[in-house]
């Protein structure tokens, strides 16, 4: 029932124009016909939550319908959120000021938010910090963050007086310092590691899989914002391909330092798995989650977390040269979970 009503609200919401212009776009790589193509998406629609961006996404054209139902959609990936997010409880992880109040200890970075009401606290915190990160408490993708400079403003009066135009959305951190292992790699953005886990009914927590995301060109790391992704064995955790952009451009190594990419292995990357079971335990009842974790000289830290993990980056076709989707991972932790009652 739950799929049925979300296809319908899919239906409902869709942009038919992107959709025929998808369909003309995959009728110029394979010969076939729109309607065939249309009839395909159709029945990946229904079989396994996929909509036309989906289809497109993961090549779905070029797939049996064995290797399709590996793949994690985006209804499926709805259906994983309802399950194991309850809504009451994720808006602890959208906004930032709440979020890192309830994760402060697995921040290690100074923080303060903007409200209006608290010009002592934000002066202190400029007085320590030079360099610092103004972040929307609300957003994603990466979009409304600046990286401001005190020296830049007349006085922290006026820096204040600019911040604060934009309370009570606005909260400042302190600039991580990456660890140089991976500085090498890039050292433009912080770039992180995405790390989703699920919290099963009796608190054991499973790491499903893990992305590098890598800046290029700009100083945040996101996929969305000009950077690049690259998968990982999440058991040892070493990159285990190339890195891939949104152009769909290829890299064996970074284009702005010449460091290769795939074979790199993070530094202290157990504790960064002790550190995402552990702060999954923290808000039990969102228990399916995307950890963006930094890793720092002294240890990994949490850069935030995402209570409805994306689904798109973990297996672009590049990537998946079986053409095998991760969703025999999370049918593995459903068996496993069944098995403990």
């Amino acid at each position: 029932m739950a799929n049925v009503k979300y296809l319908f609200q899919r239906v409902m919401n869709m942009n038919y124009k992107a959709m025929w212009e998808k369909i003309s776009s995959i009728r110029k790589k394979t010969g076939r016909s729109r309607l065939a193509i249309f009839r395909d998406m159709k029945d990946c629609a229904v079989k396994y939550g996929a909509g036309y961006m989906d289809y497109d996404l993961f090549e779905m054209y070029n797939l049996t319908d064995q290797q399709r139902d590996t793949y994690l959609t985006r209804g499926r990936n709805n259906a994983l959120v309802v399950k194991y997010n309850d809504k009451a409880y994720t808006g602890q992880f959208d906004d930032k000021v709440q979020f890192n109040t309830l994760f402060g200890a697995y921040l290690h970075r100074d923080w303060v938010p903007v409200t209006g009401e608290n010009r002592e606290q934000v002066i202190a915190f400029l007085s320590k910090h030079e360099v610092f990160m103004a972040k929307p408490s609300r957003g994603s993708c990466g979009w409304g963050i600046e990286k401001l400079h005190t020296q830049d403003f007349p006085s922290l009066d006026a820096l204040y007086d600019h911040l604060v135009e934009r309370a009570p959305n606005l909260e400042l951190e302190q600039v991580l310092e990456q660890h140089p292992q991976v500085s090498a790699i890039y050292p433009g953005s912080i770039n992180t590691v995405r790390m989703v886990t699920i919290r099963g009914k009796h608190g054991k927590v499973y790491l499903v899989t893990a992305m590098f995301r890598i800046g290029n060109g700009k100083f945040v790391d996101n996929f969305n914002s000009g950077g690049m992704v690259a998968p990982m064995d999440p058991q040892q955790g070493v990159v285990i391909d190339r890195a891939l952009d949104k152009a769909k451009n290829l890299y064996e190594n970074h284009p702005a330092t010449g460091t290769p990419i795939k074979g790199f292995h993070f530094p202290d990357w157990d504790k960064a798995v002790d550190m995402v079971s552990q702060a999954a335990q923290v808000i039990p009842q969102v228990g399916y989650v995307g950890w963006d974790v930094c890793f720092t000289p002294t240890g990994p830290c949490l850069v935030e977390g995402n209570p409805f993990p994306g689904h798109d980056i973990y297996q672009l076709p590049v990537h998946t040269p079986d053409k095998i989707g991760i969703m025999p991972r999370f049918r593995e932790i459903e068996a496993e979970e069944q098995s403990n009652g």
